[in-house]
């Protein structure tokens, strides 16, 4: 299956996956989940957001065990994040068969549409529609970078964006969501552990900041008569790794955009995205808050109109004891558990669902990279761990 996988989306030159939301790569991903499921005889089905379900049992009976991820991708990211997920649910699902274990709740394996939010600009867009927490009317504004709105991608891809929205009927008959995913960081490579769990999500959003000048010429134009946004803009890029580091948080200004983007010419127009979390709610706040007000003030010195929007924002998750301490159990009761700074699809899904999540070791902790990576013994652990836990969840 991995290798089945591994090249769609690849990019030739940066060795990195491109597999946007509704393009073409993402089209071939999502046909082969259709392949896995079909070849397995399982239920195949879309639902009304265009997220995947392959069915073991009876959909429509309730108290099902879920398990999957998401295949989409960011810009040039590696090949582990999302993908493992749904690769091991179809292994784990193969290696119960093998087990000749006997499901008395349904089980199913899922593929999240969207998860990384890189085309339209927010996460967990398939997830964030099912449970309620995007609205269809918020998600047809979603527009991305050539001006094509989700609702048009997704009917370019042959989907129907007629039904989008809430979708509680499905998210009851839901009894657990466990989500196995690469790490993405070096806590296990820290602690030796192939395997762990995850306890909480950080709370973490998105906020774009617009800086208006005044486009002039670079070469004519002194420095003393300029209205340069490049400036504010990279003040604040500094300040925003002050805040955080003070504080203990993550900050990062990772895309940007300059109008009118010539060599020779004084921007109009800078535009960047900050990505910001931390441990709690009111650490973030106050970082945010710093990164705002140095914006506001290098602004002001530099004659700049500077504008703050939020795009997006998830807060903090703490999964649900029970079923993480189930987890846990299942698992030998000697698994790490950590925290992490990265949102998932199962934080979406954890305001409607009981939901848990296992990590597997990155031993170098990079991710949303090429060079992204998990060694096979550490993902096959993976794939038994996530078996175990279906086993007990489903088959008890």
């Amino acid at each position: 299956m991995w290798t089945e996988l591994l090249p769609i989306g690849r990019s030739s030159v940066s060795g990195g996956y491109r597999r946007h939301a509704w393009t073409g790569a993402d089209v071939d991903c999502r046909a082969w989940f259709e392949a896995q499921a079909r070849s397995r005889g399982l239920g195949f089905e879309v639902d009304r957001n265009g997220n995947q379900w392959a069915w073991l049992g009876d959909p429509t009976a309730g108290d099902a065990v879920v398990t999957g991820s998401h295949l989409d991708s960011v810009p040039d990211g590696g090949a582990f994040d999302g993908p493992l997920g749904v690769v091991s649910s179809f292994a784990a699902l193969d290696e119960l068969h093998a087990r000749k274990a006997q499901p008395t709740r349904p089980l199913a394996i899922v593929n999240f549409g969207d998860e990384e939010g890189a085309r339209f600009g927010l996460a967990c867009v398939g997830s964030r529609l099912a449970a309620g927490q995007l609205t269809p009317e918020k998600a047809r504004e979603l527009v991305d970078a050539d001006g094509v709105g989700l609702p048009q991608a997704m009917e370019n891809a042959g989907y129907d964006p007629g039904a989008i929205g809430p979708d509680p009927e499905r998210l009851a008959r839901i009894g657990a969501f466990v989500e196995l995913h690469v790490e993405q960081g070096r806590s296990l490579d820290l602690t030796g552990d192939a395997i762990g769990i995850a306890s909480s999500i950080w709370p973490h959003g998105r906020w774009r900041f617009d800086f208006h000048g005044e486009a002039n010429h670079a070469g004519t134009t002194r420095l003393e008569d300029r209205r340069d946004p490049m400036l504010s803009y990279a003040d604040t890029v500094l300040a925003a790794r002050r805040e955080a580091r003070l504080a203990g948080a993550l900050a990062t200004f990772g895309k940007v955009s300059v109008e009118p983007n010539g060599v020779n010419a004084i921007a109009s127009l800078v535009r960047g995205w900050l990505d910001s979390r931390a441990a709690d709610q009111e650490t973030l706040d106050r970082v945010v808050a710093g990164i705002e007000q140095a914006a506001y003030e290098r602004g002001a010195r530099d004659g700049i109109d500077v504008r703050v929007t939020r795009e997006s924002f998830t807060p903090v998750v703490e999964f649900e004891h029970a079923l993480r301490d189930e987890v846990a159990k299942l698992l030998g009761g000697v698994v790490p558990v950590l925290p992490t700074g990265a949102g998932h699809d199962a934080g979406i899904l954890s305001a409607s669902v009981p939901t848990a999540m296992l990590f597997v070791r990155n031993p170098t902790g990079v991710s949303h990279s090429p060079a992204e990576t998990a060694a096979e013994e550490d993902c096959l652990a993976g794939v038994t761990a996530l078996a175990d836990v279906l086993e007990g969840l489903a088959c008890s």
